[in-house]
């Protein structure tokens, strides 16, 4: 039987897809609540339609803002089952190695998109330097989707109670939460698309994409793929 390594526990498995069922419900609902041609992503049809589905946008709203705090009651418990874990996974992905880590997404970048011949052409080796648990794509994901996850769950936390704890005086901070919700969600919806690719489509990464349903890697992807952790665990023990 070819060797595996432990990546995930049930826990990590859990947050994951609870994370991706929660992001898919909340954007089909919030794109829903937007009633502007001009940022209306699905086109004009499609608000009309959702509220047409749940008996108009009132109630959408409301199935926006209980999955919305679902989503952050489903990381609290998280956090309150698994805060090693949490802690380790915030460790990993907030350590960055500028040397060895921005080389690795520079290269990957051009490897994606020119290929090897074009890191050759300016005297750089094509070969990726080693990668720890995570590689820099996957930390710069991460990253992103942790500090906009946080702003979406704060802003939205405000909007939440503008009408039902904040009085007129905080419609400057309701403004702006509006805003920032907004923003975050968009960048760290550009960044989830990129994550899709390259985590369930892309053939290289497979093994990894694999891994949120087993919890195990093989042998060999690890040692490729994640040479750094692959060394300690190898050398230390699972």
């Amino acid at each position: 039987m070819p060797r595996v390594h432990k990546r995930h526990d049930r826990s990590d498995i859990f947050i994951h897809w609870f994370n991706a069922a929660c992001w898919l419900l909340l954007l089909l609902t919030g794109v829903g609540l937007i009633q502007n041609p001009a940022i209306d992503p699905f086109g004009s049809g499609y608000p009309e339609a959702m509220r047409a589905l749940v008996g108009g946008g009132a109630n959408l709203l409301i199935i926006h803002e209980v999955i919305g705090v679902v989503w952050i009651l489903g990381f609290v418990l998280y956090l309150i089952v698994n805060f090693k874990g949490a802690r380790f996974f915030l460790g990993e992905v907030f350590s960055v190695s500028p040397a060895r880590d921005m080389a690795w997404l520079v290269r990957k970048m051009v490897l994606m998109t020119l290929g090897p011949r074009a890191l050759k052409a300016v005297g750089m080796d094509p070969e990726l330097p080693d990668q720890g648990y995570y590689n820099m794509g996957q930390k710069a994901f991460a990253q992103a989707s942790v500090v906009g996850g946080v702003v979406i769950a704060v802003t939205g936390l405000i909007m939440l109670l503008s009408d039902r704890a904040l009085g007129s005086g905080a419609s400057g901070l309701v403004g702006w939460s509006v805003t920032l919700h907004f923003i975050a969600v968009g960048l760290v919806f550009a960044g989830l698309l990129v994550h899709i690719y390259m985590a369930a489509i892309s053939p290289e990464e497979r093994p990894g994409f694999k891994s949120m349903f087993t919890g195990v890697v093989p042998d060999g992807y690890a040692r490729h793929h994640h040479r750094l952790w692959w060394n300690k665990i190898t050398t230390d023990g699972e």
